[in-house]
């Protein structure tokens, strides 16, 4: 566990170093294109800083406000409080996650934050309703894995930062659209194969981008599947669990593109009846539920 944390914490630095190499040569090349001169590289940096500490510090704030979710209360939260009370003292976090709910009737959660001292889970109405204690147990436990994996910083920081590749991408080809790079007669030939690198690199650098998110999302749902029932010590409740996520048939409608590789199952229903003959692929935000299932039902306590 402590290993997994190290790596992931690692790995969090490295990506965010990444992104903003990429989000500096992005903003340069529109700003060049802008006709701003040597302020261009300025710029540049100033607002790729801007937005890698920003996506650090505040982006918990940005996906919670994106899912419209609301803080928990005991009164009307009690089974969930209590769940989280006992799962604390096998998960061993320093701080309790603060809980949110968002008003949806498709069961499902995710866990966002920095770090955790400063995370929190979040679960859909629609959970609380159709779950037994066990099975929502079994879900908790599981968002508990990825804050104690410290996965929830890494998921995080990547939505936010993928997000604003793609904002600064379209924002490149509207100022192409618009002939903002047009009768540039006193450029080099040197600048202009530059230019032209830069334009290649900002058609790429999103689709790099949203990979690069899903296959980190991936790759994490079985390690934090596999923690979580070392937490309850009760496999069959995450997979009770996931079987009825898998089979609702409800849409989360704050769902989007940029979080849905942080929840606990896709929250998009569209091919539902096929999930589970379904294979996972690159393009997928989760490894296949059934193949979930069967790692967890393969699992020996």
């Amino acid at each position: 566990m402590f290993e997994t944390s190290k790596k992931n914490k690692f790995e969090s630095g490295i990506i965010v170093g990444i992104f903003i190499l990429v989000i500096t040569l992005i903003v340069y090349y529109i700003c060049h294109a802008l006709r701003l001169g040597t302020m261009s590289i300025v710029i540049a940096l100033i607002f790729s800083i801007g937005s890698a500490w920003a996506s650090y510090y505040y982006s918990d704030k940005i996906v919670l406000s994106l899912n419209k979710a609301r803080p928990a209360t005991k009164e009307e939260d009690q089974k969930l409080v209590n769940i989280l009370d006992a799962l604390m003292v096998t998960a061993g976090l320093p701080n309790k996650p603060k809980l949110y709910v968002v008003d949806d009737a498709q069961p499902n959660a995710f866990a966002t934050g920095r770090n955790p001292q400063n995370a929190v889970i979040c679960v859909t109405t629609g959970l609380l309703e159709k779950l037994d204690y066990y099975e929502l147990e079994g879900v908790i436990a599981h968002e508990m894995s990825h804050i104690k994996n410290y996965d929830i910083r890494l998921s995080c920081v990547v939505s936010v930062m993928v997000g604003f590749i793609v904002m600064l991408s379209d924002l490149f080809s509207r100022t192409l659209f618009w002939g903002g790079m047009k009768d540039r007669d006193s450029d080099s030939k040197a600048n202009g194969i530059l230019m032209l690198i830069g334009l290649i690199f900002l058609i790429l650098a999103p689709i790099f981008g949203s990979l690069m998110q899903l296959a980190l999302s991936r790759k994490r749902e079985f390690l934090a599947d596999s923690t979580a029932v070392e937490f309850t010590r009760n496999p069959d409740g995450l997979i009770s669990a996931l079987e009825k996520l898998e089979n609702d048939p409800n849409q989360l409608e704050t769902a989007n593109n940029a979080t849905a590789n942080m929840y606990i199952i896709n929250p998009f229903k569209k091919n539902a009846k096929n999930a589970k003959k379904r294979s996972t692929n690159i393009w997928s935000t989760h490894p296949s539920t059934a193949d979930r299932i069967e790692s967890l039902k393969n699992l020996k306590y």
